[in-house]
């Protein structure tokens, strides 16, 4: 869901219980057991992919770090290490330990367990999938909003949990799981982990070339103008020599930004395939409605909520309301 990232009625005062209006009819049951508890779908490959020429630079760096402190041995070694540490994404204590340090997610407490796992157990039961394939955790928010983590992680935000009918948090559940069964969530943080050194490398050479720039302005003008026209000629060198790389990788924040969108999409597909189509538009029209009254209340004091450009749509990780809304008509008159 948006955290980045839905109808107005859906969050009801703070003294009252949120209504419990989900259809249990596969309690202790299950439509089928999938095949696949979880699995990688066109969008996760497709991350994969758009991340492996960063992958490939990171490996480089890393490679000739280790290979030039530790020697040929050691160095190949903690190459080795690093090339393996990526599977600490399916490694569940890993994945727990990410998802509360990093995260700031906790484990339910009794009483928001006795809430969440029947809302849950109907969701596994109509996908198929096994309840405990996947740990259940929570964010202490007041914003409407749930998260798949790596490879066993859902999260959901304490308001979430409280405020909205069950029925419309199984359907923030059921879009979680579908990233989860699409292979989105350890895809994504598998080609993180993967770009990072890449990336932190890339940061320190803008932050090493600012300074640079910054000490030339202190002499002169000519002195700055000098090594700007440097490092753009060293840039397109490298460019040029590198053009198989250097193109991936500018087009790279583009191609994941739609597949995060793609991916947002098919999570929707697979909760309103599970019967959760209405009650995911009633979310997405809460999104809607919380936009539209921003903007008025904006239009009221004579300003204007500044909308995305061009180039903010494209690096967007989320299609906007509208297209999602779109995107569930189909599957509104269906009914399960």
């Amino acid at each position: 869901m948006p955290p980045e990232a839905h109808a107005p009625d859906t969050a009801v005062p703070a003294s009252e219980p949120a209504p419990d209006d989900l259809d249990y009819r596969h309690r202790g049951a299950r439509l089928h057991v999938s095949e696949h508890q979880r699995g990688a779908d066109a969008t996760a490959v497709g991350r994969l992919a758009v991340q492996l020429p960063g992958a490939l630079v990171s490996l480089a760096l890393v490679g000739s770090i280790a290979l030039g402190m530790l020697g040929n041995v050691v160095g190949t070694l903690a190459v080795l290490a690093w090339v393996a540490s990526g599977l600490l994404v399916f490694h569940r204590p890993t994945e727990l330990a990410f998802a509360r340090y990093v995260l700031k997610l906790r484990l339910p407490t009794q009483q928001e367990r006795a809430r969440l796992e029947p809302i849950w157990h109907e969701v596994t039961a109509r996908a198929g999938i096994e309840p405990g394939t996947y740990e259940l955790m929570v964010e202490n928010s007041d914003e409407l909003n749930a998260v798949a983590v790596a490879g066993h992680v859902v999260g959901v935000t304490t308001y979430s949990l409280d405020k909205i009918p069950s029925s419309n948090l199984a359907a923030v559940l059921a879009h979680e799981l579908g990233h989860h069964t699409g292979g989105h969530a350890w895809a994504g943080l598998l080609g993180y982990w993967y770009s990072l050194p890449g990336r932190i490398a890339w940061a320190v050479t803008r932050g090493l070339a600012r300074f640079a720039i910054a000490v030339a302005g202190v002499f002169s003008m000519a002195a700055t103008g000098f090594l700007i026209l440097f490092m753009a000629l060293a840039a397109v060198a490298a460019f040029l020599a590198a053009w198989y790389i250097a193109v991936p990788l500018v087009l790279a924040p583009y191609l994941l930004a739609y597949a995060g969108r793609r991916g947002e999409l098919r999570a929707d597909q697979q909760a309103a395939e599970l019967g959760f189509a209405r009650q995911l538009a009633e979310v997405l029209y809460h999104f809607q409605t919380e936009e539209d009254t921003a903007k008025a209340a904006l239009a009221a004091r004579g300003e204007q909520l500044k909308e995305p450009g061009t180039l903010d749509r494209l690096l967007s990780s989320h299609p906007d309301h509208h297209t999602r809304l779109d995107a569930l008509q189909p599957y509104l008159g269906l009914h399960r």
